[in-house]
This record gives structure tokens, sequence and C-alpha cells, in this order.
């Protein structure tokens, strides 16, 4: 049950069908009109006993038939030796056949299946592609037989699927009935899930156990739920996904059908996705893109099994936040303190109630009470539970609040022998007929998560929670953003590639696509740097060439306001670095400007990621940057420059007069759509780039080969 499965590989292109991404069909697969065991095992410890046993107990009314190779009953039923006198001795459709046999034994096992009309296999065998070349040699013979014969498979090196819809379970476990969709490199983490799903009154509508996507992909599973009835929400465990683009793209449609996507993917402590030589290299991990790609996707990234079923069961309310703004409902100062800072960590608000609001509140409760946000009943609610709704009910109303989170005592009345009780119950049932009428979000914590106002709170489709971090994970979770998922993911055509990566090549590159840089000039030697002096505005910058980063050990000289300076300079660069070339430059004016960076790295499995950040030669030390997919277009670059920490930098903070937002977004765009264009570049990089009131201008730039299968990345350094 512990198994992993190796990297996918991309699908076939072919097949019948029409409900799979790649136009193959998967009715067999997910509601066969019959089952076949291969390997069915009397031994309890073998997988070909747990899903003969399985396939007997749980597959609805199909026939079920068990191969094995001696031809001994299993489970107090007959076997066959082989499947043909199987299809032979029962004359049964040969629909869904699951091989459970030693990896030596597969391919005459598939081969033999497929003879007989197979339609869809489930392969548990494992010791192939993630064990070695052999291994690997094993399975792609395999896949070749079954798309050869139009067929579909799982795994290998999987635990099984279930169709809750259609009384289809053959893994392990018997898993809860309901609504979800699991999609697992992980037999252990869908047991978890499962688990934690059926406390919340959730269940499972589909599991497929990934194994080592051979031939189904997680994204080819991912677009039949699409069609499935029985699915109203998709939850993916993967530790990595090939056509990083065709999952954002099926996520995408998931989403735009109604039908929320959860990504749990671990690696968030992973190192850089290549070694890199530029700084945004460096600063695009493997995690951050794929928290880009979600984004992108408009799908959800969790870390565990519990923040993925506490997100299912707020997605699955089918309310949302349109903001940040949260209403905060206490009836006590400390825990509405502590909910003001957990909705802060989760980049919530706790706005400033607007005079209506406040004084509606006011009219309501006691003189006590605090009306501002965090509103405080002081002790109303334990004369009236339904203060607590009439409060609540006030804040939905309310512009500036986008969702409500209660926190403290409410939930323990109905836990006591008291007239309170009942009054708290029929209070929770005013309240969950309120919300269930209104698109914003509630959720509750309490301090008695186990009691009878919690259970109906539940019910009614308000999730609870004993830690008001969970809860306000939850409705950070419900923030809805849709225009990161307008971006189109279209790679246009790919231009002439790029031949020349010294520094000149680089600045040209970038100019191609309408990027300004400063009046330059690259000399290599005295006579051309004498030539040069005259052409360009004083004061200039000297910058020795062929360093990666040309400011580390003195590569750069600012602020030279003169032709004698000039010369200072040159020769003091020359004696100390020895460069192969200078590039000598007007020198932009940073006094009313903020530096940034932006960049492009190619992901291996997402394509082209655009890097925008503060900082210059400070980028790593800041460490505020954001990620997208590229291309974006500039309207999704504003909204990246605006998602940094220090964006109050870009439109005006302490005075000064705000940058030029549109040019800045136009240059960062150009970049992406330059990245975009040339899949033979690992990375691009303009860094600076000087944003003003009245521009950007590029101040340094770089551009870095795909150094192919061997071999170092080639940059500009000349």
């Amino acid at each position: 049950m512990r198994r992993q499965g190796s990297p996918q590989r991309p699908p076939s292109q072919s097949g019948p069908g029409s409900a799979s991404a790649t136009g193959r069909s998967l009715d067999a697969l997910f509601d066969p009109r019959s089952i076949t065991v291969v390997g069915a095992s009397d031994d309890p410890a073998k997988w070909g006993h747990i899903l003969s046993r399985r396939a007997l107990e749980n597959s609805g009314d199909r026939p079920v038939v068990l191969v094995n190779r001696r031809g001994v009953p299993v489970l107090g039923r007959a076997s066959h030796p082989t499947v043909a006198a199987a299809t032979a001795a029962t004359g049964e459709p040969l629909d869904l056949v699951v091989v459970c046999v030693p990896s030596r034994e597969l391919v005459p096992a598939v081969a033999a299946a497929l003879e007989a009309g197979a339609r869809s296999l489930v392969v548990i065998t494992a010791g192939l592609s993630e064990l070695g070349a052999e291994g690997a040699a094993t399975e792609d013979e395999v896949v070749r037989l079954v798309r050869s014969a139009g067929a579909v498979l799982v795994g290998p090196n999987c635990l099984g699927i279930v169709d809750t819809s259609v009384d289809l379970q053959l893994t392990h476990d018997v898993l809860p009935v309901g609504s979800v969709a699991v999609l697992s490199q992980s037999g252990n983490v869908v047991l978890d899930l499962a688990a934690l799903l059926d406390d919340r009154g959730l269940g499972v509508s589909r599991f497929v156990s990934l194994g080592n996507q051979a031939d189904l992909s997680v994204v080819e599973l991912m677009s039949s739920c699409l069609s499935h009835e029985g699915t109203r929400a998709v939850a993916i465990y993967a530790e990595d996904v090939v056509d990083g683009r065709a999952f954002v793209e099926a996520a995408r449609t998931l989403v735009a059908a109604g039908k929320p996507v959860v990504l749990m993917a671990p690696g968030r402590s992973a190192a850089a996705v290549r070694s890199a030589v530029s700084h945004t290299g460096s600063l695009t991990s493997a995690s951050r893109v794929v928290d880009a790609a979600c984004a992108a996707a408009g799908a959800h990234r969790v870390d565990n099994p519990t923040q993925m079923a506490d997100l299912l069961q707020g997605l699955l309310a089918d309310r949302r936040m349109a903001g940040r703004g949260v209403g905060i409902l206490t009836d006590g100062g400390g825990h509405g303190a502590i909910a003001g800072d957990a909705l802060s960590a989760v980049g919530l608000d706790a706005p400033v109630l607007a005079e209506d609001t406040s004084k509606a509140l006011r009219r309501l409760l006691r003189p006590s009470s605090v009306v501002s946000n965090p509103v405080d009943l002081a002790g109303a609610g334990e004369h009236d539970p339904l203060t607590y709704v009439s409060a609540v009910t006030t804040l939905l109303s309310a512009d500036e609040v986008d969702g409500v989170l209660m926190t403290g005592y409410f939930g323990g009345y109905s836990t006591q022998e008291s007239l309170l009780g009942p009054m708290e119950v029929a209070a929770a049932q005013v309240l969950v007929d309120f919300v269930a009428g209104q698109s914003k979000p509630v959720v509750v914590h309490t301090i008695f998560p186990a009691g009878p106002t919690a259970a109906l709170l539940r019910a009614g489709g308000i999730p609870v929670h004993r830690g008001v971090d969970r809860a306000a994970a939850v409705l950070a979770g419900l923030v809805e953003d849709p225009s990161r998922s307008q971006e189109s993911l279209v790679l246009p055509p790919a231009a002439a590639p790029v031949t020349d990566t010294t520094y000149d090549g680089a600045r040209g590159l970038f100019a191609s696509a309408g990027v300004a840089f400063p009046p330059a000039a690259t000399v290599r030697d005295p006579a051309a740097f004498e030539s040069a002096l005259p052409g360009l505005a004083f004061p200039v910058v000297l910058k020795a060439l062929g360093q990666v980063h040309k400011s580390d050990g003195g590569g750069v000289v600012l602020g030279v306001q003169d032709d004698a300076a000039a010369r200072v300079a040159y020769d003091d660069l020359l004696l100390r670095l020895d460069p192969p070339a200078v590039s000598v430059e007007s020198m932009a004016d940073t006094s009313s400007g903020v530096e940034l960076i932006v960049g492009c790295v190619r992901d291996p499995r997402f394509g082209p990621v655009l890097m925008v950040g503060l900082g210059g030669v400070f980028t790593e030390v800041l460490d505020d940057t954001a990620l997208a997919i590229a291309p974006v277009s500039v309207a999704g670059a504003e909204r990246l420059l605006r998602s940094l920490r220090a964006a109050a930098l870009l439109t005006g903070a302490r005075g000064r007069d705000p940058i030029d937002l549109p040019a800045l977004a136009t240059l960062v765009s150009r970049v992406s759509h330059l990245a975009a264009e040339h899949p033979e570049v690992q990375e691009l990089e303009l860094n600076p780039v000087l944003a003003t009131p009245t521009g950007a201008v590029a101040l340094d730039a770089r551009v870095v080969l795909d150094p192919g299968p061997a071999g170092q990345p080639s940059t500009s350094r000349r």
C-alpha cells in the first residue's frame, strides 16, 4: 500500500471514445460489464486475493471471473487457468481485467487479456519502470500492446480503482460514498483522506491509483471527471506532472464547470529545478512553479490531507469570497484578536466596518458590545443565542464583508443541561437557513466542535473547526480570483532561434521585443573606449563583461561624471578583472524610480515561467517575488506586480510619485511573450529594470540557452 508511482509518460493521442482528454473511452474502466482478476489467489497476503475478494463483494451485480494459473478454487469460487479458458467457460464479455501477476509474467498476461477482448486493464504489478531500464522496457511493451488494441490501462504499480456511483470498489479498502473524485499516487494518502472526508459527511465518487501512469495520465483522468455526474470536486495527490500545461487546462475546464480542483503536491522545501545561472533561476523553485500553475488554473494547493478535507468541505458548500474582507464575530476579545492574526497569516483582512454597518450592529447588541471588527458580543449571546444570528446576518449584508468567521463559545450551550441549549440549536438552524439563501461563506471556530449545534451547522453546509487557523485557511481557499485563469496558455509559434548570448546579443533580443535600454557601447580595447565616449551623455556606468553577476567583485562602476574619471575607471577595471570587454552606458537617473527584476525560466514541466520582483542586486535578500505561467497579458502582468508585498512602492508610498505601472506591465508582458517564442532559451533576465513615473527602462540583460542533455548553459557574459 506504500508503493509510489514513477514519473508519468505522455499519453497516447489515438483511440476511440470520447471520455478522456485524448479521445479514448473510459466506460469499460469505470462501468465495466464484467470484472476479471488475473492472478487471483487464496493467499490473504497477496493482492490477487485482496482484489478478488473486493470484486466479489463490491462490484454490484457484475459477473466476476477469477483466473489462477493452477485453476484452484479462490474464496470458494471456481477459477480458470487462463483468460481464454475463462472466456470459453463463462461466455462473459471481457471488459475490465485486473492484473496481479509478477513482472516477469506481465507481458503474456496482458497479451492474453487483450486477445480475449479486454477493453480496460488495471495493472497492480510492480517492479517495472520505477526500478530501472529493464522494468521500463517491459512497461513500454505492455503500453504498446494496450494502445495497439485500442484499450486503456491504469498503472502499473497501482492499487486499483473505485467508482462508487456504479458500485465499483476495486482497491484495498472500501471507500465511503460521496462526490469527491480522488486521483492519487499514494494509497495511504487516499485512505487518510477518505476517513477525513467521511468525518465531514463527504465521501469519494471515484478513486484512481495513478501508479506509473504508463498509459492513462492524471490529465486524462481529470478530464474524465468532467462528465461524471457523481463527481462535484476533484482531489489530486501528485508528485510529478509531465505535461504541466495540459494539467492546467484540464483543471481550468473542471473549475469552469463548477467542479473545484484541490492539489496536494509535496516538495515545498525542494531546491531549484536546475543549476541556475541567473537570479531568476535561483529564485524559481519547482514548488513555486506549481503554485503559479494552480493560480493559473483556478485550482487550490494544500500541504496535507487535513487541509484538503477542510477545503473540500468549504468548496462543496458552493459559497465563495468575492474579496478578502472578513467580518469576525466573537463572544470574547481574546478569540477575536487571535482570529484577526489567523486571517492575516493567510492573506485575509478584517476591515474596519462602514458606519452604517456599525450603527446596525449597535441597534442589535448591548451597549457593552464592540461593533468595529472584530465584533464582540460581550456576553449578549449568553442571554439570547439568536444574537449571534442577528450579528452574522448584519455582517453578511455589509458590502465591506466578503465572508464571516465566527469564533469562540457558540456551540457550547447545546452541550449543557440548560434552557440555552435548545435555544442555541434553534438559533443554529436559523443561521443555516439564512446562510443557504445567500452567496457569502460563514465558517465557525468553536471550543465545542462535537456538540449538537456543531453537527447541525456542518449538516447545513457551514464548516466547523476546533482550530481558528484551520477556519481561517478555509476562508482563504474560498476567495475567487477568476482573472488569473483567464490568461491564455497557448504558446506562440517559435521565432528564429537565439544564437548570440553575448551582452550585446541579449540587449538586442530584448530590444527587438520593445524593451528600452539606455544608450551603450561595448569596447574591447582602449582605442574603442576613447571613440565611444563622445557618443554618450554623462554620467556613465562601466560594466566589466564576462561575469555572470557583473556587480559581484566590483565589476560595475557607477556615476562616472567626465572623460577623465571614465579613463581612470576603465583602466582600473582592466587591471583588476581583465575582462574581455567593457560596456559603457549612459546612466539612468534612479532617484525617482524603483528597481525590479523581470525574468523567465523554462520549467521542464510547465514551460516558460515569468518572475517579477523587487530589489535589483538585493533581489535574493528581499525575497519579494511573484511567478506566473507565461505568457501573460499586460493586465496579467499588472496583477502580478500588484501582488508583490512591496507593491505600495509602485503606487506611490510615503509621498513618492507613482511609477508608470502600465509601462512597466507592458515591459513584463513583452518579456513573457519573448520567452514563450524561444523554446531554446532556458533563462531570460532583466535586472535591474528601472520603473519611473515616466516609463520603464532595462539596465542590464542576460540570456541563457538550454544546455540540452549534456554540457553547461550558454550565457551572455561577453
